[in-house]
């Protein structure tokens, strides 16, 4: 199960730098199903592997003037601070068994993958009909609406882990103004600092195995590379689409096979 796990390691990064992102969205599973990681331990993994691949694609595209510093800046303080937050004191003080239906537990990781599992599907929609919108849009104050945002969406992506680019990149889009490429870029550097800061929050309250995440780290940059080698074979909006089926797939699954964990069989 290692074996492939470091080779999904190397698949994230591969998806990475031939669409430019989404890869990520695989770390959850590879790490709670392949390397048997608790969902908590998963969700605190997952944002330092996001955070760094996501650092990795933002200093490319600043290099070429992609990144808008301070419209990222609007978006992501508001973000870091909820994130910080999050994974500091909200997710700790979560119990593990949340209610009871019937006979049913509603456990700290039911709620964690379920939700996890909606954001990845809502991902995989924007993926496959590129029909994206912001997620709050009440008018002409852009610079609060960013600020909202940026807020409600560092809390989401903190319980779960994940960058939250399919949130982002459409109120950078719609709200800030910006340029599709430039708000590629953007929402990258977005995800690369909140996600970073968000991790730092769960060093205090979690062990964490450095030696395991230098070496998944190491092989999803390796992906990253090769991946971006080879970004021009192929056409983007057509691996995208593909990504997205896939992404849904495993949202359902996920959702599927925790299901069958809740009810017994």
């Amino acid at each position: 199960m290692e074996i492939l796990g470091y080779l999904a390691a190397f698949c994230i990064g591969l998806i990475l730098g031939l669409i430019g992102g989404g890869g990520s969205i695989l770390a959850i599973p590879v790490l709670v199903y392949l390397f048997s990681f608790r969902v908590v331990e998963a969700t605190a993994y997952s944002l330092i592997i996001v955070g760094a691949t996501s650092f990795f694609g933002a200093f490319q595209r600043y290099r070429n003037n992609l990144v808008d510093i301070r419209t990222g800046l609007t978006f992501g303080i508001p973000s870091i601070i909820t994130i910080f937050i999050t994974r500091k004191w909200i997710i700790p003080s979560i119990p593990d068994t949340l209610m009871y239906i019937n006979t049913f537990a509603i456990s700290k990781r039911l709620f964690i993958l379920s939700l996890f599992s909606m954001l990845i599907i809502g991902s995989s929609y924007v993926m496959i009909t590129k029909n994206i919108k912001p997620l709050i849009d009440f008018g002409e104050r852009k610079t609060l609406h960013l600020i909202i945002q940026g807020a409600l969406i560092g809390s989401l992506t903190g319980i779960v882990g994940i960058g939250g680019g399919f949130l982002i990149l459409p109120a950078l889009i719609f709200l800030a103004k910006l340029p599709f490429d430039k708000a590629v870029g953007t929402t990258l550097f977005i995800i690369a600092i909140k996600s970073i800061i968000g991790f730092t929050a769960d060093v205090s309250n979690y062990s964490v195995n450095w030696a395991f995440l230098s070496v998944f780290l190491l092989i999803a940059i390796s992906g990253i590379l090769v991946g971006d080698l080879c970004s021009n074979y192929f056409s983007h909006e057509k691996l995208k689409k593909s990504f997205g089926w896939f992404t849904l797939a495993i949202g359902v699954t996920i959702l599927v096979k925790e299901s069958i964990i809740l009810i017994g069989y």
